[in-house]
């Protein structure tokens, strides 16, 4: 099978499911968002679940680049302020060009209750979070016991939806109408001696 082509059909197949939800999720929808004949996303992918573990594995694909391009940026924050930016920079990658994976995944995890083969393929992503926030702490010069990393993850992760979303009183509510101020109230919070 055609590699570039299949990988056309996977970006599709996120935009299709961003776009429309799991419901919206159709090889005839894909078809379209990636304009190419009528029947070429059921060739590649030919039943639903074989399109869900496609989008699936596009996302993880899409997720490691940016792990990978975070990592090889340099040595990590060297403090506080510093972590705070990175925060907020990922924070804002989600409202913008990474809007539509993320919506992706999310989607993808209320399938995932569903089918837990899915949970076991989307499993990584959260996993590596988990595994990374105790790293940037440490870099940053703040506590990198498990529950400080655990409540970054969490905190971070639970930002998602709302920020997604965009309702202008629920960003307020939460802080995320300022994601700056958000991410250095957040490590002010996790980690309070600190940050001061």
């Amino acid at each position: 099978m055609n590699q570039d082509r299949r990988d056309r059909l996977r970006d599709a197949a996120i935009a299709v499911l961003a776009d429309a939800g799991g419901r919206g999720l159709t090889h005839r929808a894909v078809d379209a968002a990636a304009d190419v004949p009528t029947g070429t996303a059921k060739n590649y992918f030919p039943t639903r679940d074989a399109l869900l573990r496609a989008v699936a594995e596009r996302c993880l694909e899409q997720y490691r680049a940016l792990a990978a391009a975070l990592a090889g940026a340099g040595p990590g924050p060297s403090d506080a302020q510093e972590l705070a930016a990175l925060l907020a920079g990922l924070l804002r990658n989600v409202a913008g060009p990474g809007r539509a994976r993320v919506l992706a995944y999310l989607e993808l995890q209320t399938e995932a209750t569903r089918r837990p083969w899915l949970a076991e393929l989307l499993d990584p992503i959260a996993a590596w979070d988990f595994a990374a926030y105790p790293h940037l702490l440490r870099a940053a010069g703040l506590p990198a016991c498990p529950e400080h990393a655990r409540a970054l993850t969490l905190a971070l992760h639970g930002a998602l939806p709302h920020l997604l979303a965009g309702a202008p009183d629920t960003l307020a509510a939460a802080g995320l109408d300022d994601l700056d101020a958000f991410t250095r109230g957040l490590l002010a919070t996790i980690c309070p001696e600190e940050t001061q």
